[in-house]
C-alpha cells in the first residue's frame, strides 16, 4: 500500500511540475501531498463502490456498466468512459469478425489439403 501511496504522490509531483511550466504557477510540496492524498482516497473510494457493485449484480468481475456507475456524477469523465468503452467494443467486434474470417479460410484450406493428399494417395496405389 505504501509503494501505491508513493507512486500516486510521484506521479502527481510530475504532473504539478507540468502544470506549473504551463500555467506559470507554484505548488508547494505540501499542496502537492494534499492532492496526492485526496486522489488516492478517491481511488479507494471507486474501487470500493467498483466491487460492490458488482457484487450487488452477482458477479465476481468488475465490468464497464460499474465503472460508468461509478463516474456517473462527474459527466466529463462519464462521456470519456463510455466513448472508450464504445471503441473498445469496436475493436473487439473488429477482431471478432477478423478471425471468423481468418477460422473460415482455414478449414477450407485443410479440406482441400486433405483431399490433395487423397488424390495422391490413390495414384501412388496404381
Amino acid at each position: 500500500m505504501q509503494r501505491l501511496k508513493a507512486a500516486v504522490h510521484y506521479t502527481t509531483g510530475l504532473i504539478c511540475r507540468q502544470m506549473e511550466e504551463e500555467k506559470e504557477v507554484q505548488f508547494t510540496q505540501q499542496i502537492i501531498a494534499a492532492i496526492a492524498e485526496t486522489a488516492f482516497k478517491q481511488c479507494e473510494i471507486f474501487a470500493e463502490d467498483l466491487e460492490l457493485f458488482s457484487r450487488h449484480a452477482k458477479r465476481s468481475t468488475v465490468n464497464v456498466d460499474d465503472v460508468k456507475i461509478t463516474v456517473r456524477r462527474s459527466k466529463p469523465l462519464l462521456d470519456f468512459i463510455c466513448q472508450k468503452s464504445e471503441e473498445l467494443a469496436a475493436d473487439q467486434q473488429e477482431k471478432k469478425e477478423k478471425k471468423k474470417k481468418t477460422a473460415g479460410k482455414g478449414k477450407k484450406r485443410k479440406v482441400h489439403i486433405e483431399s490433395d493428399v487423397s488424390e495422391s494417395e490413390d495414384s501412388n496405389m496404381l
